[in-house]
């Protein structure tokens, strides 16, 4: 019996399939307020151009609205057997820490592509270093012009301002505009958003979109520019407080006592408050204290993206809408989650442009004497490469030790 004649695309497939050796797998969410999905169809071809096939923990994609089927007309594969799906996979992607049951089915000298929050999970570190994972964690990508397309960070912050308004719309008795009626005219509420860096930013537009009276607040004087681009007007309390890598550094005693005289007013005038102040590695700073609380209007929001962290606010419970003496209190843990599918789309399209720099010909080469690779690296070949992270992980049985 004669062989099939094959047609040109049957070829090329085939071919394809012999040459591309690299397989990445992405990982299903399973923490309860994650709808995300690391990677998309659409992103997903781009990086099957790279020279790699793509397979996805079943479902993975449906809370995010991207099916099964679009995966699979995307040329993306699905697995229910999440030890299969890991066991080959030469980089594993995913959006939250996955825990250390999921990284131990890895193979060692895979690369796990993820948030991790080194500080907060020792035990995952610990893990991947033992299993001699590389890790590239996406909250370490370095904030430099080089990078920027691939800061997750910043995309997710984006979004997470964007919506911040918009959760505390929900929740507040009035309308953000002015708006005029038969009976008179209702004056536009007042907005207050305290830090102004990506999210702090996206929500001050979002705000004055919507028509409220809008005031920014940061302890870096040279938003003032940034705040007033969107139609704020920021409010300078004198303290001048720039620290390392675009964040600002925390407070001095005297510094804390004059910001608070100059913002207490600006507090006590605001229908809707959104916080968004954050020190990386540390508990949020307290922006807003019980007394201020309690000085504000009958019926005020406070929106505290904090709240994971501590919380800007005296008082904020993670994951909780509370009523604080006049002041309802929300403290929303996940925001980017709640716009699961554009924020899939950014995360996906930040790990794309990763990837790109260390997939070549379908073979993972990554440059560890790149800045960016460099920054990035968590973990590598039985190491943790981070010297901060690697003094507060293996330094921390020591001390508790003593």
């Amino acid at each position: 019996m004669q062989n099939p004649v094959l047609t040109f695309a049957q070829l090329l497939q085939q071919s394809l399939e012999q040459t591309v050796t690299l397989k990445i797998a992405i990982l299903k969410e399973t923490a309860a307020d994650e709808r995300r999905v690391a990677m998309i169809p659409s992103v997903a071809q781009r990086i099957a151009k790279l020279g790699a096939s793509l397979v996805l923990e079943q479902g993975g994609g449906a809370a995010a609205t991207y099916t099964d089927a679009a995966y699979t007309q995307a040329g993306v594969t699905t697995e229910a057997d999440q030890q299969k799906l890991l066991g080959d996979a030469d980089i594993v992607l995913a959006v939250q820490p996955p825990s250390v049951e999921t990284v131990k089915k890895m193979k060692p000298g895979s690369l796990l592509v993820s948030f991790i929050y080194a500080k907060t999970e020792p035990d995952l570190v610990k893990a991947l270093r033992d299993g001699k994972i590389t890790t590239f964690a996406m909250e370490l990508i370095p904030r430099i012009s080089r990078a920027q397309a691939m800061d997750a960070l910043s995309s997710q912050a984006a979004l997470a301002g964007y919506y911040a308004p918009l959760l505390g719309c929900v929740h507040m008795q009035k309308i953000l505009p002015m708006m005029t009626t038969a009976v008179g005219s209702l004056r536009a509420a007042r907005v207050l958003v305290m830090g102004l860096g990506v999210a702090g930013l996206q929500a001050l537009a979002t705000a004055h979109r919507l028509g409220a009276v809008c005031e920014g607040y940061d302890v870096r004087p040279e938003t003032k520019e940034e705040a007033e681009s969107v139609g704020a007007r920021f409010v300078d309390t004198g303290v001048d407080a720039r620290g390392a890598g675009g964040y600002a550094r925390e407070l001095t005693p005297e510094e804390k006592t004059k910001v608070r005289a100059a913002l207490s007013q600006h507090i006590a005038q605001a229908d809707l408050i959104i916080t968004t102040a954050a020190v990386p590695g540390k508990h949020a700073p307290r922006l807003i204290d019980a007394d201020q609380l309690a000085a504000m209007k009958e019926g005020a929001v406070v929106v505290d993206m904090g709240a994971p962290n501590g919380g800007n606010c005296e008082g904020t419970k993670a994951g909780e809408i509370i009523k604080v003496g006049p002041v309802t209190l929300v403290g929303p843990t996940n925001l980017p989650s709640c716009l699961a599918a554009q924020a899939s789309e950014l995360y996906a399209k930040n790990i794309y442009n990763l990837l790109e720099q260390v997939v070549h010909d379908g073979v993972l080469k990554p440059d560890f004497t790149d800045d960016v690779i460099k920054g990035t690296t968590l973990t590598h070949d039985g190491a943790i490469t981070n010297d901060a992270i690697k003094q507060f992980i293996e330094s921390a049985p020591a001390e508790k030790v003593s």
